[in-house]
């Protein structure tokens, strides 16, 4: 059995391995910066650490729903990001054998951005590989401008070490 923190986003519902979720917010206050594709909203500061934010949303192309927003602190290596999502949905298990590889083409999403689907009871989960949600020019760009923050001294100390 595996774990995952199953999120709404639009209408569609998506899961993250419990084990690279750290925790889970309301929206905190979000510093815009220049430069960055749409789908990166800025940073925040979260316990001490800034932590870069993508909007899910936009990411995948999707409208905000207005619902009860979260915003998901997760590991993405050495590094945290917030991930901004619609709701929480509940933290589920899911069987190996309720777990399928992803179609070759599944509803426009980009099969890398995914691990797999779940199926639990009627619902589908599309369960998302987090490490590949930033292309690694995207990254290269967000550690730049993370570093002109770090350097400017707009940004907050690194506090939260014990995660």
């Amino acid at each position: 059995m595996q774990k995952f923190a199953v999120f709404n986003i639009a209408d569609e519902t998506f899961g993250i391995a419990i084990g690279r979720v750290v925790e889970i917010i309301k929206p905190q206050k979000i510093h815009s910066m220049p430069g960055l594709p749409e789908f990166l909203s800025g940073v925040m500061s979260v316990r001490g650490a800034v932590i870069p934010l993508i909007d899910l949303r936009k990411r995948f192309g999707k409208l905000p729903s207005g619902k009860k927003e979260r915003i998901i602190v997760i590991r993405s290596g050495q590094e945290k990001l917030g991930i901004l999502v619609d709701g929480m949905k509940e933290i589920m298990s899911l069987a190996p054998d309720e777990m399928i590889l992803p179609p070759s083409i599944f509803k426009g999403f980009k099969t890398e951005y995914l691990t797999g689907l779940g199926k639990k009871n009627e619902t589908i989960i599309i369960l998302l590989d987090i490490d590949n949600l930033l292309t690694s020019e995207e990254k290269i760009m967000l550690q730049e401008s993370m570093g002109l923050i770090e350097e400017s001294g707009a940004g907050t100390q690194q506090a939260d070490q014990r995660q």
